[in-house]
């Protein structure tokens, strides 16, 4: 077996040698050695190494240490009853969409009985996981529900907390529920492109990166940095003892604070490997970031006209002051001004060019993170400033309808499937794109309803485009199963 593994290898294909542990694999020679390998098999407690293994190898603190040590047993309780990941998966959103439905009571009673039962989903959405990889259950449906369901439950408990403050006392906090939605959002999607852009680059070495590996080495180190991140274990600890002892507003408050922090410590660490490192991208990574960018065929159209040949640099320096541009016009010209309108038409241009090369840069990552922000926060400012009855609640729909599609992008590139199909992002118009529509609309629309009314629509056209593609996509016989098992905490 060695022999052969050595063959592979020296083939260059690449072979796979798990963490055996406490198990044995041997291949025994003779009969003493068949008898010594049977009677080192039976020595191992094959159930606890299945309990073990059920619980990932890097999680966050929260739940390595407050959820783990009894989420397997519920696990185990629900293999033998013959449940099944995907029944405990819709369990666990249920479950959520009821503490939402408490919070939005706007009571006391209500917003405790959503922080007990935002714990208990998420002690659900640990199971699940366990669950599949203790009793090896894996499906194609459970990749999508797992994929989906944890922003879904997230950003519908927002909604339930801004609705429960509006019933309390009147306090209007949409714009904090959506600008953490947007926050959240943007974290994510600098994590996957980061990831995307470096995970299989060659010559992929920088000082950064070797301290964070020697800190690896101290132990409390590694639960530090793990918790400053915010993972979704301590967010939702956090968020779930706000809302049964404050207000929603303090709630998202702290979670504003705490995301931003967050948001701040990993895009620095991450910048700093980018310009300290040598490495070659792939054209693999260049693509995937590309989908991620969501280019539509206004910045497409552009991108064919542009000369090609710049600057390492640009691309992430175009998308940076496009971003720019568009929200501080935005900000700044005030609700109803065609002046954002312009903005957003420069953003569109500078979207093309920074999508004109192969997305190979050191820092090109970014683009799709400044893309997100670009657009959501645009919608949010829009938002905030109309002071129409019905418009932050309206962006908010609007954004999670956009989101899903981003999230959707995302997970398809882990499958090694690509993005969703050119022609739905084509159809619902592209970042850029829509970014427009949106500031066309604010121009447009800003008397009465109009501007609100306008975003409801945009928001059940795009989920419903971006839905029937999704669903379609991952419930059938070709869509893979993904599988994280990375620990790396979202």
């Amino acid at each position: 077996m060695d022999d052969l593994a050595a063959a592979l290898d020296a083939e260059g294909v690449p072979v796979h040698r798990p963490e055996l542990g406490v198990l044995v694999a041997a291949v025994p020679a003779d009969t003493a050695a068949r008898a010594a390998a049977r009677a080192a098999v039976d020595t191992v407690d094959e159930e606890r190494v299945r309990l073990r293994s059920a619980v990932k190898s890097r999680d966050g603190f929260f739940t390595t240490f407050c959820v783990s040590p009894y989420s397997r047993y519920i696990a185990r309780w629900c293999a033998r009853r013959g449940l099944t990941p995907n029944q405990v998966t819709t369990a666990s959103l249920v479950t959520a969409l009821i503490a939402a439905a408490c919070a939005a009571t706007g009571t006391r009673p209500g917003f405790v009985s959503a922080g007990v039962l935002l714990i208990a989903s998420f002690v659900l959405d640990c199971t699940d996981g366990q669950l599949a990889r203790y009793s090896l259950q894996y499906s194609t449906l459970g990749a999508w529900l797992d994929a989906t369901f944890d922003r879904a439950k997230e950003y519908a408990y927002y909604a339930g907390l801004a609705l429960g403050a509006a019933r309390a006392d009147g306090d209007g906090i949409w714009a904090l529920a959506l600008g953490a939605m947007v926050l959240q959002t943007c974290r994510h999607v600098v994590d996957f492109a980061f990831n995307e852009a470096n995970h299989d680059a060659t010559g992929n070495t920088s000082p950064t990166a070797a301290l964070s590996g020697r800190l690896d080495s101290v132990g409390w180190t590694v639960w530090t940095r793990r918790m400053i991140v915010l993972p979704i274990g301590e967010r939702w600890a956090m968020i779930a003892v706000l809302t049964a002892f404050t207000t929603p507003r303090i709630t998202f408050y702290a979670l504003l604070v705490g995301c931003a922090l967050a948001a701040c410590y990993t895009t620095a660490g991450r910048v700093l490997r980018s310009l300290t490192r040598r490495a070659e991208r792939t054209d693999r990574a260049a693509r995937a970031l590309a989908e991620l960018a969501d280019s539509g065929p206004l910045a497409e159209l552009v991108a064919k006209a542009a000369p090609r040949g710049m600057s390492s640099y640009l691309a992430p320096l175009s998308a940076a002051v496009g971003t720019a541009a568009v929200l501080a016009g935005t900000a700044l010209a005030g609700f109803g001004s065609w002046v954002p309108v312009g903005c957003a038409v420069l953003y569109a241009v500078l979207a093309g060019v920074a999508v004109t090369a192969p997305l190979q840069g050191p820092l090109d990552w970014l683009v799709p993170p400044l893309f997100r922000a670009a657009e959501y926060g645009t919608i949010l400012i829009l938002a905030a400033c109309s002071e129409v009855n019905g418009a932050l609640p309206a962006a908010f729909g609007l954004v999670a309808a956009v989101a899903y599609h981003h999230y959707d992008t995302v997970y398809r590139i882990r499958g090694g499937t690509g993005a969703p199909p050119h022609r739905l992002v084509r159809a619902i118009g592209g970042h850029e794109g829509r970014t427009v529509v949106v500031t066309a609309a604010a121009a447009l629309l800003h008397q009465n309803q109009g501007f609100t009314i306008a975003l409801t629509a945009l928001a059940a056209v795009l989920a419903l485009a971006v839905l029937i593609e999704s669903i379609r996509f991952w419930v059938s016989s070709g869509a893979p199963a993904v599988h994280d098992e990375s620990g790396e905490p979202a």
